[in-house]
């Protein structure tokens, strides 16, 4: 049966009537009870039985992308629907990658097409996915091999790696600073990259509101806590229970959702200009040239969004009673401090994004790496628990390099909101606290802080995939 489906599809010419003949009698085979819809036993049995090695839970993948009135299976309609769009994209996807126009892909231009998308893998791993296509032994992909793997495939391999392998901003871990995301010109032509934006921006909406009460808890502990206030966790979050109640844990948590919409568009616009401006060759960025324009552009939108920061760790420290909302805190703030009061600690704020996004971006491509060269055999697809763990592992190594540089951020923000505070800069603020309290006095709310990474991170991802399939981004 499998030569009968490479004759009917994978030939090189193909009108519309020979493929919708070719279309009614590959259905006609896959309905093997005659209901008149292929459901998700009958696809799955087929493809077996054409000797296609489709992935787990790929016949289902179909069903669900090409059933539009919800009945578990797909009708004669619905089957040449889904092929057609499929096939279109799959053609999308083969062009892009064929960057000398020459009708073929080869090795190089698969490095270069994952280079392109901030994936740098060796030559061998690229001969590996080469292999898995291509089936006449040439080591280079026509149309008909590429169409041949991927028609009843409908995400593996090649695009499979770029989706998982990409360092993705959906593990919202309430810090803003990581590189943006990537995406295809496929991507930004369909408009899948603002679904996508909207999807990570509700995902970080959700983490970070059922987090809040730890990342006030750090923030407390930031600001307060010293050698002489010693605040544990059980003893912060009775003072704060005490002192405002239940509602008081999530103080500050409004603003610091609002600020993800207007950072996400801005890093994301400011992202693709930098590198056009930096990229040494159009249309090519090399990955020192992609970190420096991730760090601009992050620093462009923390430059922007900064005096809503500032107004975070003031609504966050906040008394019962002190400010009636986000306004009022900003018309005192003002009328009291200042305009230079929203941008107090932007200097170490700015200078964190530099190890933070660095070592991020190190410790989550060696993870990658390793992960790639041991374990990786039949499929580059690393599955939901790797990618968290590597996510949440660089994540919190970034962390841990920036943490000073944030808590004297904090600080910063909050010193004219604490009683008897002095309104010292950022090196006589590091001094004291050395002198005082020494290195560790650096790292005061580390433990909150890391104690929310877990949770932040596998709440944002749960809630990013359902996004997904309410927007209708294929998986």
């Amino acid at each position: 049966m499998y030569q009968v489906a490479r004759k009917l599809f994978f030939t090189d010419c193909r009108c519309a009537d020979n493929a919708s003949k070719a279309y009614e009698e590959l259905f006609a085979k896959l309905d093997t009870n005659k209901d008149g819809k292929v459901d998700v036993s009958e696809l799955k049995a087929g493809l077996d039985a054409m000797g296609i090695k489709a992935e787990k839970g790929a016949a289902q993948k179909i069903i669900s992308s090409g059933d539009r009135n919800k009945d578990e299976g797909l009708d004669f309609s619905e089957f040449s629907k889904y092929l057609k769009e499929h096939e279109k994209k799959l053609q999308l996807t083969f062009k892009s990658l064929d960057k000398n126009k020459d009708g073929r892909i080869d090795i190089t231009e698969i490095r270069q097409s994952l280079a392109d998308l901030g994936l740098e893998i060796s030559k061998e791993h690229a001969e590996k996915i080469l292999q898995s296509i291509d089936v006449d032994g040439t080591m280079t992909v026509d149309w008909n091999e590429w169409r041949e793997h991927f028609l009843f495939n409908p995400a593996t391999n090649l695009q499979e790696i770029v989706r998982y392998w990409k360092h993705s901003t959906v593990l919202d871990i309430g810090d803003s600073l990581t590189i943006p995301d990537e995406f295809t010109e496929e991507e930004k032509t369909t408009g899948l990259w603002w679904k996508q934006l909207s999807a990570g921006a509700v995902a970080g909406a959700v983490s970070r509101t059922g987090t809040a009460p730890l990342d006030r808890m750090k923030v407390f502990m930031q600001v307060h806590a010293s050698t002489t206030n010693q605040i544990s966790l059980v003893s912060g979050f009775k003072q704060m229970l005490k002192e405002g109640g239940v509602a008081s844990l999530w103080r500050g948590n409004g603003i610091n959702v609002m600020k993800i919409a207007p950072e996400t568009a801005i890093k994301f616009m400011a992202y693709e200009q930098y590198k056009k401006l930096l990229s040494s060759e159009p249309g090519k960025v090399k990955s020192h040239e992609r970190f420096m324009a991730g760090s601009l552009a992050g620093a462009t939108a923390q430059t922007a969004i900064y005096p809503m920061e500032v107004m975070k760790t003031r609504m966050t420290l906040r008394k019962t009673g002190q400010y009636s909302g986000m306004f009022d805190c900003a018309k005192k703030v003002l009328k009291n401090e200042g305009v230079k009061a929203f941008y107090k600690g932007y200097i170490p704020n700015i200078l964190g994004i530099i190890p933070y996004a660095g070592i991020d971006l190190a410790v989550y491509e060696s993870l990658k790496n390793f992960w790639l060269s041991h374990y990786a055999k039949d499929t580059a697809n690393p599955g939901v628990l790797v990618l968290l763990g590597c996510g949440t592992i660089s994540s919190t190594c970034g962390q841990l390099a920036s943490y000073p540089l944030a808590l004297i951020r904090t600080r910063m923000q909050a010193q004219a909101s604490v009683e008897g505070s002095e309104q010292l800069p950022m090196n006589l603020m590091v001094k004291k606290i050395m002198k005082k309290e020494g290195f560790f006095g650096l790292y005061r709310g580390i433990l909150p802080n890391f104690m929310k990474v877990i949770p932040a991170v596998s709440i944002s991802y749960v809630v990013y995939e359902y996004m997904r399939s309410g927007l209708g981004i294929q998986k």
